[in-house]
């Protein structure tokens, strides 16, 4: 499975422009795709949401696919802790997937099931 994951960077005025264009196509009957994208407001915010660590756990759940947060932790030579905060930040941005055991211990499994992450900045 391949998931594409679009990440631009567009101002509060833009973003809500393109809500309100969105909203009115709705309205006059059209169909409009649907697009799932990650949207910040600056080149700085990108750069804090998709820091160099949290890139590289994402290149090591690629590549490694390990099997528990734990193993993520000792592949990275990182602190437990951080790996856990880190994880929670791509979640939420959509970036990876959680793949939840119910039985015995809670553990989860990081996946990312994409190649690439394209940046597009609008001038």
């Amino acid at each position: 499975r391949i998931k594409r994951v679009k990440i631009g960077i567009k101002s509060v005025k833009d973003f809500l422009d393109d809500f309100v264009k969105t909203g009115e196509a709705i309205e006059r009957g059209e169909k409009v795709k649907p697009e799932k994208a990650l949207y910040f407001e600056s080149i700085e915010g990108f750069r804090k949401a998709l820091t160099p660590k949290r890139l590289e756990l994402l290149h090591l759940i690629k590549e490694k696919q390990p099997e528990s947060l734990q193993e993520l932790a000792r592949l990275s030579k990182r602190d437990m802790k951080n790996i856990v905060m880190d994880i929670e930040i791509l979640e939420s941005l959509d970036l990876i997937d959680m793949k939840r055991k119910k039985n015995g211990r809670r553990e989860t499994t990081p996946k990312v099931d994409y190649d690439r992450i394209d940046l597009q900045i609008a001038i």
